[in-house]
């Protein structure tokens, strides 16, 4: 197991497994949505090239200015790394990206608040073809992460999620997390 750096998950996975599910690509677009210590966004910014783009988005100032110093002495020119409150309008054009990744980030909002305009900004920068990738922790007592009544279930977050208009497409056990990838529904 990868040490622990920070507000990160990226330590507890195997991210081949991970990106093997995301299937991205060179030149593809990738949106990470409370990207604490960027540790996906870098790992994403290595696949996906210099002809892809990587937006990194977290409402920590210190975190955002670390993870675009990182990126610098990496020699990683496609990060776009943003201050952004998830709350709020997403820094991201219209229908400019293929993924869109959120890590155990859900289970520290009010979703019942901020779910609505969450969901439909992710939908319109998402490509139409686009899928939105959700990493959260299991609904157990476990001996890491949040207390387990702010923990979101699989079935939760589905029902949560299709709800303004996307459909799953598939679910990985990670171990302490899950990952559910959704499609956009189309009319």
């Amino acid at each position: 197991m990868k040490e622990h750096r920070g507000p990160s998950s990226f330590w507890m996975h195997d991210p081949e497994l991970v990106f093997g599910e995301l299937k991205l690509k060179k030149g593809d677009h990738f949106l990470d949505i409370g990207c604490g210590t960027g540790d996906y966004s870098l790992y994403a910014a290595e696949i996906v090239g210099n002809s892809g783009q990587i937006y990194a988005l977290d409402i920590q100032d210190e975190l955002i200015t670390n993870l675009k110093e990182k990126a610098t002495q990496e020699g990683l020119g496609n990060i776009k790394a943003l201050i952004s409150n998830v709350t709020s309008s997403l820094p991201v054009e219209d229908k400019s990206v293929d993924i869109c990744f959120i890590s155990t980030v859900l289970h520290s909002l009010d979703l019942k608040k901020h779910g609505e305009l969450l969901f439909n900004e992710i939908q319109r920068v998402l490509k139409p073809e686009g899928h939105l990738v959700i990493i959260e922790c299991k609904k157990e007592d476990l001996s890491r992460g949040p207390p387990s009544e702010m923990r979101i279930s699989p079935d939760d977050l589905r029902n949560l999620v299709e709800e303004y208009g996307f459909y799953e497409i598939n679910q990985v056990d990670l171990g302490f997390n899950y990952m559910i990838q959704f499609g956009v529904k189309t009319e």
